[in-house]
């Protein structure tokens, strides 16, 4: 079994909680009140500028021509995508310049753009990437997976799209690869640090929903 294969089984249990949350359970039917999305997507705005930088950094420390040109490219999807949040989804959501000079990361947020920044300036290019995987592969599998039941119309149809769509799913597979490259190149140890890397940030994952769901910001 590859790396990859392992530790999606490992992280079964906290999959099934992320396709439980009430923000992607409401989201596929339309019932998600636009606060929380409008929360979400401010805080989305954020974290892909941040993971942006991250896809750089691990594209310059790749040994191989494949892993340069694949998180490169990444970063400038991050970036792209970023645009298109100000473009499309600001707008439907009433989400003005304004509101987006006014905020800041919050706990969720930064807690996972500072994990996966540590991650880059810290630990190995293996650790990293592992790191980087989950918002691929657990975005595609919640694409899929709400795709599937999606309400139709929805106000949400646009962001579902865009995680179910083929092309995503294409480079989840590439970067899956490169991950399985660079386990089965590594010692026994550096592979559970990989895993831990991998459960860490897929738990962040979780978070960043549940934070959007609930609204959260600093209490104090």
């Amino acid at each position: 079994m590859s790396f990859c294969d392992a530790i999606w089984k490992d992280v079964a249990p906290l999959r099934r909680s992320i396709l439980e949350q009430p923000f992607l359970a409401e989201l596929a039917d339309g019932s998600l009140p636009p606060a929380s999305f409008r929360h979400y997507i401010l805080q989305d705005s954020l974290y892909l500028a941040e993971y942006a930088r991250v896809l750089a950094i691990a594209a310059a420390r790749a040994p191989s021509a494949d892993g340069r040109l694949e998180f490169s490219d990444g970063a400038k999807v991050a970036v792209q995508v970023e645009e298109i949040l100000h473009q499309t989804f600001f707008k439907q959501f009433d989400i003005t310049p304004a509101m987006v000079a006014m905020s800041e990361p919050s706990p969720a947020c930064l807690g996972y753009t500072g994990y996966l920044a540590s991650l880059a300036a810290t630990r190995s290019y293996e650790e990293l990437i592992a790191g980087i995987l989950p918002c691929f592969w657990v975005y595609w599998e919640v694409g899929c997976a709400i795709k599937s039941i999606a309400r139709s119309p929805n106000p949400y149809e646009a962001w579902i799209n865009t995680y179910a769509d083929p092309g995503f799913g294409e480079a989840t597979r590439r970067v899956r690869t490169l991950v399985d490259d660079a386990a089965s190149l590594s010692t026994k140890p550096a592979r559970a640090a990989m895993a831990k890397a991998f459960r860490t940030a897929a738990r962040y994952e979780w978070m960043f929903w549940d934070s959007a769901y609930r609204q959260l910001d600093w209490p104090v």
